[in-house]
């Protein structure tokens, strides 16, 4: 029998009407969603279920959006529960709650800040990101080292095989395009973002968030959380806490965290949260695991 992975989603699985079912039909669920609109000082469920997009879409209500949908939705499955875990950029929170590194309050608080200031960082030093699918890690990395001449870009994300993303200034990352399509990729697309995210432009972003790490507990965590910034497990309180501080601006390791879930033990995973990103990331990348995924209550028993 293998061992279970649940994975939390990250920025872009948003969606007006989000955990609304929850609320609406599950006690324990509606304590927690009114519990966060309390710490927030605002009504985050509302923006959750009635929108606008366009405010939903500002990454200072986008994460803690996805976070508290993420968290709600885990404490709902009861079939199964998580031998290991990993999130995808902000995801990575909802991963240390389920794994009883971070405390609910405590999380939702860092993410706050985490999307406030990341709101800020883009506002003040704006970027931009590209997805790039059809090219290697080995030619996107030579690609983003040839057009730092014109400004700064790195990677981003390697998602899975082939579908990777790159983050940095206008200039560099759309130099980066060009030279993406010079190489032979198969797509090349300016993504609709408020930053570059994973990026030396998240710079300034990292030394607040760094702040509200130093004065939050974070606990060891009970079970391995793979990290965005290794790939690799991490289960002592420094770690996470160093880890977290260097994902702001480090690439998100996700096609090779998945594969070392499951050089671990892992043979099935189950998504938690919002939408359907990542299942499909997993499928892409080892087609044989099952996956499936919790993002309505009717749903809660499919892990």
């Amino acid at each position: 029998m293998g061992l279970t992975a649940f994975i939390f989603p990250g920025q872009g699985s948003q969606y007006v009407g989000m955990a609304r079912d929850f609320f609406e039909s599950d006690a324990e669920s509606r304590a927690l969603i009114a519990r966060a609109d309390e710490i927030l000082g605002y009504s985050l469920s509302s923006i959750c279920f009635t929108g606008p997009e366009e405010k939903l879409r500002q990454t200072q209500h986008t994460q803690p959006a996805i976070f508290l949908h993420s968290v709600v939705a885990a404490r709902k499955i009861t079939r199964m529960k998580p031998d290991l875990v990993a999130g995808h950029s902000l995801g990575e929170y909802s991963a240390l709650v389920a794994a009883g590194a971070l405390a609910f309050e405590d999380a939702l608080r860092l993410v706050r800040l985490r999307g406030e200031l990341m709101q800020r960082a883009g506002e003040d030093k704006p970027g931009t990101m590209a997805a790039i699918i059809g090219l290697t890690r080995e030619s996107l990395e030579e690609v983003c080292r040839e057009a730092s001449g014109a400004g700064i870009v790195q990677p981003a994300n390697f998602n899975s095989p082939g579908q990777t993303a790159i983050s940095g200034s206008l200039e560099g990352v759309r130099r980066g395009m060009e030279l993406a399509r010079e190489r032979g990729a198969k797509v090349v697309k300016e993504l609709t973002v408020s930053g570059a995210f994973h990026s030396p432009l998240m710079g300034s972003a990292r030394e607040g968030l760094k702040a509200g790490l130093d004065r939050t507990a974070i606990r060891d965590a009970a079970i391995p959380v793979y990290a965005n910034v290794t790939a690799e497990p991490v289960v002592n309180a420094s770690g996470i806490r160093e880890l977290l501080y260097r994902q702001l601006t480090s690439p998100v390791l996700w096609e090779q965290t998945v594969r070392n879930m499951a050089r671990d033990g892992a043979t099935r995973f189950c998504e938690v949260g919002p939408g359907k990103v990542l299942q499909n990331l997993v499928k892409r990348t080892l087609p044989d695991v099952a996956s499936s995924g919790v993002d309505k209550l009717s749903e809660a028993d499919a892990c």
